[in-house]
């Protein structure tokens, strides 16, 4: 008897190993401990000499195999420009490994001709991922791309994410400037080297915790050995003047060594007609008068842009880096023309009289950005310490000369007033910041850090005024402001996976110290706050097909210098901008949920409060007849919706993205004309884009892109902001084995991006219609030079079906 039950065990074990289910689940990172996405896995078995099984891993680098019984393994992990990966083990149960590090092969490279388009757009768990290396918008300049990101809005000078201004990094190194000075920025940076846009709507801790969401621009990494470089030029033609751009960027990676250095410049004239309408009212709140004007204003820049990036290998764990933004726009090509003609009418709608005014600008602009990092991977795979330091000086000065002259309704002169204004402002930026990241297991991830910045900043306003031709200070509006402002800030962040959920959760905290000193007044703001920003996400994946997320986040807004400077700089003889130094910090509250479903088509409701957010709002003075552009605090914007977003392949040629929002947007507000009474403005809004990518020719070496976008009526302040569409379609040929592209489109093609805004409550009654040169025939050309693809062995490889996978 015992026999048998010996021999019953031994043959019921067998058959145990034999029939379990085992499974082996991992992940693929890079030498910086990036998830590699889409490498292929093979497992091969010793036993079974008959067995082989092959994936891909996922967007999150992650991979597994099931249905395994219990055996010896091998798996063989490769991925192009990567070194192959072999791991043996013996499965006994359900295995996870240790991440799978893969090292790069500048020669792999060798002769391949990447023929594949990756998708355009990608969803990851906390931002969308706009893949733009080898698309049409190639051969255009970053601003022009950011312009067709989804779910990011660039529109009169301003740049928005979910109705909230973004912060921009370039490959997560923030960049300090104003939206302006940002624009302008991208404008000369070519697309050429721009691999992709990351829209982070739920910036984790590790982030500063301004803005509500940030843009990385992320661009590509040389990964072949040796010397490459490309140059471009761009060309378009609005209604009024043409626009150019030009500039070359060089790349050289050695042993230890990788420079990357790109020159542009964009010198054009913009064109831009405004119409204004004001009714001024009595005390009585009756009409009293009625001014319309016509302006027309004329723009020359010619901004030119150095990048540089230079990166060392100490050795395997210690690694330096440099990097530099600078931006120049010289005197001699800045300057602006603005004249304006302005007709009074009584309340009947009779001439009173009318006034001409010639304002000519002159500006200059130095924009200094310099980042030092170091980093150290420890012996434990993926723990690591990066430190940073950043410097940016920027020296910015203008000087205007405003002539009006004043007329009867027979054009007799009344009189004539000159003024003349300069004004200079010089901001010096330190910060040092200390990352330290560890990976707790294979499914478990620590991060915290620290930072502190400091800003100094010295703004001057000097105005002058003509006296029977005599030229003398005016001191009522002549000032020097000091603004000086400390941050200090710790963060701490935890992220872990299961098989089914995944939680990543983060909390910031931040200390604020300012003072802000107006010379002529003697006016002395200090002010100092404490804030904690917590963030969390969570993701369960309830199939294959299906997720459900969850995430909260609290920002903060923290005032633009100019904003703070309490002089007021006057535009004319009638209009003037004004700041306030003490301006509160906005902060706000976001709740998002979230349900992808059959990969491709994700819904998103969410809701946003806005606490003391600042806007410049244009106030009318009924009693001075002058116009006001105040920056100041609102109450709070209170906001809700429901997006939609889908990326779906049509045919194996045609992809189709949209981008759609429902939402309504209300800003409560105090009256500063009103006796400070509170006012609610709100509004329903759409926001849809829709963009089409194309592939042509049998060689598919030409692409097709039309894309069209509408946004509905909406609320910005006070201010109600009308209907806004365009069309837009680009054509891009490559030539001579890819080293070369040539690209055509036409923007905005029905000319209906141009907008009118209106402001009308209580005794405010200030209409505006915009007009600009938004359509416009584009034209593009970059060539590629140098060793972007060793041609020995003249191998191809066709990675079609990998971006399928």
């Amino acid at each position: 008897m015992q026999l048998k039950l010996f021999v019953f065990a031994i043959l019921f074990s067998i058959f145990w190993g034999e029939a379990q289910e085992l499974q082996i689940k991992g992940s693929v990172k890079d030498s910086n401990n990036n998830y590699i996405a889409f490498a292929n896995v093979v497992i091969t078995s010793s036993l079974n000499t008959n067995f082989l099984e092959g994936t891909t891993t996922d967007e999150t680098g992650r991979f597994k195999f099931n249905q395994l019984v219990s055996g010896i393994y091998s798996l063989e992990i490769s991925y192009l420009g990567y070194k192959t990966e072999n791991v043996s083990l013996e499965l006994k149960k359900d295995t996870t490994l240790q991440a799978i590090v893969l090292k790069e092969d500048p020669h792999q490279l060798e002769g391949v001709t990447v023929i594949a388009k990756r998708p355009s757009v990608k969803r990851l768990v906390d931002r969308l991922v706009f893949n733009v290396e080898n698309s049409t918008l190639s051969n255009n300049n970053v601003l022009d791309v950011l312009k067709h990101t989804p779910g990011v809005i660039v529109s009169d000078g301003k740049i928005t994410v979910k109705h909230s201004t973004p912060v921009i990094y370039i490959n997560n190194k923030r960049i300090h400037l104003s939206i302006n000075e940002v624009q302008q920025l991208l404008e000369g940076t070519t697309a050429t080297n721009l691999k992709s846009i990351e829209v982070i709507t739920n910036p984790p801790a590790k982030y500063d915790a301004e803005g509500g969401a940030v843009i990385n621009i992320v661009t590509s990494k040389n990964i072949i050995s040796g010397y490459n470089g490309s140059i471009f030029g761009n060309y378009k033609q609005g209604s009024e003047y043409p626009k150019y751009s030009f500039g070359t960027s060089h790349f050289f990676k050695g042993e230890k060594l990788s420079t990357y250095i790109n020159f542009s410049d964009s010198p054009k004239k913009e064109y831009r007609n405004n119409n204004e309408f004001i009714n001024f009212f009595n005390s009585q709140g009756e009409k009293a008068t009625n001014w319309e004007t016509d302006y027309r204003r004329i723009r020359k820049t010619s901004n030119k842009k150095i990048n540089t990036n230079i990166d060392y290998e100490i050795d395997d764990r210690n690694s330096l880096g440099f990097s530099t933004n600078l931006l120049i726009a010289p005197r001699e090509s800045t300057k602006t023309l603005v004249n304006s003609t302005t007709e009074v009418f009584d309340a009947n709608k009779v001439l009173d009289s009318s006034f001409t005014t010639d304002n000519r600008l002159v500006d200059e602009t130095f924009n200094l950005a310099f980042t030092l990092d170091y980093i150290h991977k420890f012996k434990k795979e993926g723990e690591k310490l990066s430190v940073s330091a950043h410097h940016t000086n920027y020296d910015f000065s203008s000087f205007q000369n405003v002539d009006t002259d004043y007329w009867f309704p027979d054009n007799s002169l009344i009189r004539n007033n000159r003024f003349q204004t300069f004004s200079s402002q010089v901001i010096k930026l330190f910060t040092g910041q200390l990352d330290y990241h560890l990976p707790l297991n294979e499914t478990c991830e620590f991060e915290a850090g620290t930072k502190i910045s400091n800003i100094n900043s010295e703004s001057i306003l000097n105005q002058y005024i003509f006296k029977n031709g005599n030229k003398e200070e005016d001191q009522d509006n002549s000032d020097t402001f000091l603004y000086d402002e400390f941050n200090y800030a710790a963060y701490m962040s935890y992220s872990k996976d299961w098989r089914e959920w995944s939680l990543k959760t983060g909390l910031r905290a931040e200390y604020t110290n300012i003072k802000g000193n107006s010379m002529s007044t003697n006016q002395i703001n200090n002010n100092d706050y404490f804030k904690i920003f917590p963030s969390i996400y969570l993701l369960n994946r309830i199939n294959e097909n299906n997720e459900l997320y969850f995430n909260y986040k609290k920002r903060i807004y923290r005032p633009r210098y100019s904003q703070l400077n309490p002089f007021k700089y006057f535009l004319n003889d009638n209009a003037f901008i004004t700041g306030d130094p003490s301006l509160k910090p906005q902060i706000d509250d976001t709740f998002t949920l979230g349900y992808t479903f059959f990969k491709d088509f994700t819904f998103e409701i969410y809701y946003r409060i806005e606490n003391d957010p600042t806007l410049e709002i244009v106030f009318q003075d009924n009693e001075e007849n002058i116009l006001k552009y105040s920056n100041t605090n609102i109450d709070k914007s209170i906001s809700y919706g429901l997006d939609f977003m889908t990326y779906t392949q049509l045919t194996n040629r045609w992809n189709l993205y949209v981008l759609s929002s429902l939402f309504y947007y209300e800003n409560q507000f105090f009256a500063i004309e009103s006796n400070n009474q509170l006012f609610a403005v709100d509004q329903w809004s759409v926001y849809a884009n829709l963009i089409n990518y194309i592939t042509l020719l049998k060689d598919k070496s030409l692409d097709l892109e039309v894309s069209y976008l509408y946004i509905s009526p909406l609320v910005d302040g006070p201010t109600k902001v009308g209907v806004r569409s365009g069309l837009n379609i680009n054509l891009r040929k490559t030539f001579w084995n890819n080293r070369a592209s040539f690209n055509i489109g036409v923007q905005d093609v029905f000319n209906t991006q141009n907008f009118a805004t209106a402001t009308k409550y209580l005794n405010q009654d200030i209409s505006f219609r915009s007009k600009m040169e938004n359509k416009l025939l584009t034209l593009g050309f970059n060539y590629k030079f140098g060793n972007f693809r060793l041609k020995e062995t003249k191998r191809n490889v066709d990675l079609e079906e990998r971006d399928r996978l």
